[in-house]
């Protein structure tokens, strides 16, 4: 499949879209900082995904005995849900909502390209019983390499199940999960991560034919009994099927800066730079780094630990930590931004590590609005998450997405 990133823009411009662009308002830049996996429950189609009950934030804050972020508070985040400990502000200093989620699906990907104005309508295929064999058979013969695992499994157990194995017979670990993902783990010592790439490009080939939403390569490191997934993890996403809100800010001549694995769930279209992470702290320092270079545009931020290291391990206590941390360091941002800077914090899906399973979990997610000059006020539970990306384009004077309701007026000075 061809990976042209120049083509959305150019089929926009092709299309007179650049025309229709909407009028410039006072903000120059924007930045979406997702809290991966943070949901704040009240999906209306919860039960259907078998998430009846799910609520990231309430949940950790009745199963930690409540819950202290109190400048989450003072933005209003107690406004979006029941979380003990966490009041609702009587004055948010923020503009305050949730939105739901109008894909099918409650994985990244469909998480993030629905805040860039793509709706998945059909679902990404999923395999709950494992690949078939024309997909095992193509990936064995692309690797070099044989397989072992071929199942749903949480990625901590299957490499504590198999990583032994795996570094006595150089097979690869294949697994996935109730989300649209073909996972790869290896031990870095006996697949280099340069092969690992490589063999996760061959198996983007395979999955393309097939609708997985990711490839994941999955290094780790360590001996038996104490192995350790590592921070140069790569996601290898299937091409967004149109061009998105990321598209649209490029051929308006604005910077799209990615932090963390940003690039990777847009497949590295629409995007100026890509920065990569390790892990939130480093996603933090990355952002307050971008903050203090660029000059016009977004900075698109994904904090990948909430999900990754606590959401799938059902770690409450480690989630409320890294909530903490997230919330000990929004002063500093507040600090660092211009008068007309628009930040606004949410997340992709939920991942509600109280729950029995260790995959995502579909919630409502935050919805929160804030800056130098931004209005507080109420803005409800959106329809979509279309609706951040349509307020970011009309924000920063880029062309209007396909789908999603600007709520740029009720926030803007």
């Amino acid at each position: 499949m061809s990976r042209d990133v120049d083509w959305p823009v150019r089929r926009m411009a092709m299309n007179g879209r650049l025309r229709q662009a909407h009028e410039v308002t006072s903000f120059r830049r924007a930045v979406i900082l997702v809290a991966d996996g943070v949901g704040c429950g009240g999906a209306p189609d919860a039960a259907d995904y078998g998430d009846a009950g799910a609520d990231t934030l309430g949940n950790i804050g009745r199963a930690t005995g409540g819950l202290r972020l109190p400048n989450l508070e003072a933005l209003g985040l107690g406004h979006l849900t029941s979380i003990p400990g966490l009041p609702a502000a009587p004055a948010p200093r923020a503009a305050w909502g949730t939105m739901q989620e109008a894909s099918a699906g409650k994985d990244t990907i469909t998480g993030h390209w629905e805040m860039a104005g793509l709706v998945t309508a059909t679902a990404l295929a999923t395999f709950p019983n494992g690949f078939p064999e024309p997909i095992t058979t193509a990936l064995a013969a692309a690797a070099g390499r044989g397989l072992l695992g071929n199942k749903a499994a949480s990625g901590t157990a299957i490499i504590d199940e198999l990583g032994a194995q795996h570094m006595k017979t150089g097979r690869l670990i294949l697994y996935t999960s109730a989300d649209s993902v073909l996972q790869i783990a290896a031990h870095e010592q006996v697949v280099p991560l340069g092969e690992l790439y490589r063999i996760c490009e061959a198996a983007r080939l395979i999955a393309d034919r097939h609708q997985i939403g990711r490839v994941i390569a999955r290094p780790f490191v360590g001996q038996p009994g104490a192995f350790r997934r590592t921070y140069n993890r790569r996601d290898f996403a299937l091409v967004p099927p149109a061009p998105t809100l990321l598209d649209g800010l490029r051929a308006a001549e604005l910077e799209v800066i990615g932090v963390g694995k940003i690039s990777d769930i847009f497949a590295g279209r629409g995007l100026s730079k890509s920065l990569h992470s390790e892990g939130n702290r480093d996603g933090l320092r990355l952002t307050l780094e971008a903050l203090r270079t660029f000059e016009r545009g977004l900075l698109f931020v994904n904090l990948v630990d909430f999900d990754m290291l606590y959401g799938h391990r059902n770690d409450v206590a480690g989630f409320a930590r890294a909530l903490a941390e997230l919330d000990g360091w929004l002063p500093e941002l507040q600090a660092a931004l211009a008068a007309d800077d628009l930040v606004f914090l949410t997340a992709d899906h939920g991942n509600d590590p109280t729950t029995p399973g260790t995959d995502h979990t579909r919630e409502r997610v935050p919805l929160l609005a804030f800056g130098p000059s931004v209005r507080p006020a109420p803005l409800g539970t959106r329809a979509s998450f279309c609706d951040l990306g349509q307020t970011i384009a009309q924000a920063l004077g880029a062309p209007p997405l396909v789908r999603g309701t600007s709520f740029l007026a009720a926030i803007a000075p």
